[in-house]
Order: C-alpha cells, then sequence, then structure tokens
C-alpha cells in the first residue's frame, strides 16, 4: 500500500487475518484508510464497518452436516450450500476519526452501528 497508495481496504475473514485483526485495525486507521471488513470482530476492535454471513448461522448449518455425515451421508453427495443471512456492522466513531459521514439510509440498513 506504501508503493502504490490505496484509496481502501478490504479484507476477508480467515483465519490470519482475524489472528491479527488488531494490527490490521490499527494501520488501517493510522493511514486514514476507509477499510470493511467480513466479520464483526474488526469492527468491534475499531475497524470501520463489516458486512459478510453471520457466523452462528454458518455454524448451525455446519453442525446439521456434521449430523447428516455421522448419519451415514457421504460427504460428495451433500449440497454445496451459501450462507443466506448476512449482517452489516457500522462504526461511527472510526467513521468520525476518519473524516467519513455514513449516509443515513446505510445506517438505518445496518444490523448494529457502533457509537
Amino acid at each position: 500500500m506504501r508503493q502504490a497508495p490505496a484509496d481502501a481496504l478490504i479484507t476477508f475473514g480467515d483465519v490470519f487475518t482475524l489472528q491479527h485483526r488488531t494490527r490490521i485495525v490499527t494501520l488501517a486507521t493510522q493511514h486514514q484508510l476507509p477499510a470493511i471488513y467480513e466479520l464483526k470482530a474488526f469492527v468491534e476492535a475499531g475497524g470501520l464497518m463489516a458486512y459478510g454471513p453471520r457466523p452462528a448461522e454458518m455454524f448451525r448449518r455446519v453442525a446439521g452436516y456434521v449430523d447428516k455425515i455421522l448419519k451415514g451421508a457421504k460427504p460428495g453427495d451433500l449440497p454445496i450450500e451459501q450462507p443466506t443471512t448476512f449482517e452489516l456492522v457500522i462504526n461511527l466513531h472510526t467513521a468520525q476519526a476518519l473524516g467519513l459521514t455514513i449516509a443515513p439510509t446505510l445506517l438505518s440498513q445496518a444490523d448494529e452501528v457502533i457509537r
């Protein structure tokens, strides 16, 4: 990002980024870089916003798959499912620190707004 300055940052909720979320959020904020994450944990750590599948819903679906496999289903025969429930979380304190104004229409659609 230093060599080719970025206007924003998008991360994905994998194990590496989740483990280093505080450092990632800190660097994004220090460099005045608006960032969107996949998981609410990043916003709770001070990130600007998150939009992604609800982890609790995904874990419930995984439990259903495990149940089917333990009852004899072949994993290769089970259908691939896409998440159906998503959440939008916005941190207004971070938006203010970045000098951003979040549109009221976006705020009204958020599942959670951190003030």
